[in-house]
């Protein structure tokens, strides 16, 4: 049963009249209190991202709005592809100013809406990670050590020394753009632009913190507990929340990508969820029959019956001693192909009893050609 997601007003701990500044001052404190590398409880982390979904939804304009009017149905989806492209406007006049005014294209003479740039998220981060051909069958957990950008602690992210605070910035007032007139022949032209001097933040630092000088980020790096779920395969990607770099003055962080790399196996291989094994057999093996015991995935071994006359390249399938599914309950198989192994030196005795052989088959005669090793395999594989 899915967890009811609390109310993101209560989970920042502001009224639903809080200003952007009163959001961003709450998320601060209380990702400063929840960092993980300061907050050892047990949810602490869990906490750490709950805090972090609430700022990211209403500290955006558009978000907030949906949110106050549809809740958390409105923003599930948030930060993915896809969608209505102009969910977050009311109406035709909201997306024309923000096309040719806020970004900049120009106002036409018009008064747009002045809006602050919205805090910029953190980069993502990618790493590679190889575990063993066992570790990716039954599942592993992997601990990694990730150099990033995090929230500085002396200051919460806000690039202030402590016990100082950013002023409004002198060039926009607090707006994060500036407009300029351009006069041509066809009349004046207003442009809106982000402010140089706040790089349209609306704000300064004017003391910066002495740990991050002013960025609100420091250097450090991380050690995370990564688990590997039982069945993922070569190639498969792990996102970890919230686990990259942190925006600068406090601004949310992106996420971390694990893309996993399997070593190869020197017996088995795999295909999807099916284990392949090579099994070599001798003539006497596979003409007259024989018990083998196999080797699996899992460490033990397994009786192989062969039956009398198995011919090259044949599969036998041993069922549920594969590759656990990793949507779903159960395993796959583990197919066993046979290779008759044909002896490169005799003794006298040897030949003797292979030449009376010889004599009592007869002449071999020709067959058509069958479809080697690997379409047997698939035949097995899709029967």
């Amino acid at each position: 049963m899915a967890q009811t997601k609390r109310d993101y007003y209560e989970v920042l701990g502001v009224a639903r009249t809080a200003t952007a500044d009163e959001v961003k001052k709450s998320f601060r404190a209380k990702a400063r209190e929840l960092h993980p590398d300061v907050n050892k409880a047990a949810d602490a982390e869990v906490r750490f991202k709950e805090v972090t979904e609430a700022y990211e939804v209403l500290i955006d304009t558009d978000k907030r709005s949906a949110y106050d009017r549809f809740g958390h149905a409105a923003v599930s989806g948030a930060g993915g592809m896809g969608g209505d492209p102009f969910g977050g406007f009311t109406n035709f006049s909201d997306i024309f100013e923000t096309f040719f005014t806020s970004a900049g294209m120009g106002g036409m003479g018009g008064t747009g809406t002045a809006a602050r740039r919205r805090p910029q998220r953190g980069s993502h981060l990618a790493f590679r990670l190889t575990i063993e051909f066992e570790e990716a069958v039954f599942g592993a957990e992997k601990e990694i050590e990730i150099p990033r950008l995090t929230m500085c602690t002396n200051c919460g992210g806000s690039g202030a020394e402590p016990g100082t605070q950013p002023q409004t910035c002198p060039n926009c007032q607090g707006k994060g753009e500036v407009r300029r007139s351009q006069q041509s022949i066809f009349g004046q032209f207003v442009s809106v632009v982000p402010c140089e001097r706040c790089d349209g933040e609306g704000r300064i630092v004017a003391t910066p913190c002495t740990e991050c000088k002013g960025d609100g980020r420091v250097k450090e790096t991380r050690k995370l507990a990564v688990k590997i779920p039982a069945g993922i395969d070569d190639g498969s990607q792990i996102r970890l929340a919230g686990e990259g770099e942190w925006g600068p003055r406090g601004a949310p962080p992106g996420d971390l990508y694990i893309e996993v790399n399997v070593k190869s196996h020197k017996l088995f291989k795999r295909d999807g969820d099916d284990i392949l094994l090579s099994l070599d057999l001798n003539i006497a093996q596979a003409s007259l029959g024989a018990d083998v015991n196999v080797p699996t995935v899992d460490g033990t071994e397994t009786l192989l019956k062969i039956p009398a006359g198995t011919q090259n390249d044949k599969v036998f399938r041993v069922k549920s001693m594969g590759v656990p599914h990793l949507r779903g309950s159960g395993r796959g198989d583990m197919m066993v192909m046979v290779q008759v192994q044909i002896p490169t030196s005799l003794n006298e005795e040897q030949k003797r009893l292979l030449k009376e052989l010889a004599r009592t088959l007869g002449d071999a005669t020709p067959h058509p050609q069958d479809k080697g090793l690997f379409g047997k395999i698939k035949d097995a594989l899709n029967g």
